[in-house]
């Protein structure tokens, strides 16, 4: 009886696993502003499909623009942006697995460093950062602080718990 409550909770924790995803504030307490180390931010942390990235800023004075890598790497926002944001609150939710790009369009802020990229994973991958950093096109500004990510869980998790926790409950009758 006791493997098989060690067994069942070793089958909950590999599907709950797959069912979290992070909410990750862009830049931490700086937000999305001059100043913050965005390549230090990025390098942080680990992103899988299904995370969501948040960029807070004050609305007219930045933007958010996903680009391409070129896009990216020039700093010139006429040509090769997959998508704009200016609400000062976006949320983008990462829902492939592919290399994403991001810079502010605004006069001066991409060359002055307001611009990042990660690679994120699939949700299910073993997702380590590896020891040595990647390079970064831009030398950095300070370091930023760094701030715990939320878990947030998609609506089936909780189905997948509330059953395991009532089949734990048979087990022990």
């Amino acid at each position: 009886m006791g493997e098989a409550k060690i067994f069942l909770m070793f089958l909950i924790m590999v599907f709950l696993k797959g069912a979290v995803s992070e909410v990750h504030t862009v830049g931490d307490e700086l937000e999305w502003n001059t100043g913050a180390n965005f390549g230090s931010w990025s390098r942080k942390y680990n992103f899988s499909v299904g995370d969501t990235l948040v960029f807070k800023y004050l609305k007219g004075q930045h933007n958010v623009y996903e680009v391409i890598e070129a896009t990216y790497r020039s700093c010139n926002g006429s040509t090769g942006v997959l998508a704009t944001y200016e609400s000062g609150n976006d949320q983008i939710e990462l829902n492939q697995a592919k290399k994403y790009w991001f810079i502010c369009n605004i006069a001066g802020h991409c060359l002055g460093g307001m611009r990042f990229f990660i690679d994120v994973k699939e949700a299910n991958s073993t997702n380590i950062k590896p020891t040595t950093p990647q390079s970064e096109p831009i030398p950095p500004p300070p370091p930023a602080n760094s701030c715990a990510a939320i878990y947030v869980f998609d609506g089936w998790s909780f189905w997948v718990s509330l059953v395991a926790f009532g089949v734990l409950l048979q087990l022990q009758d």
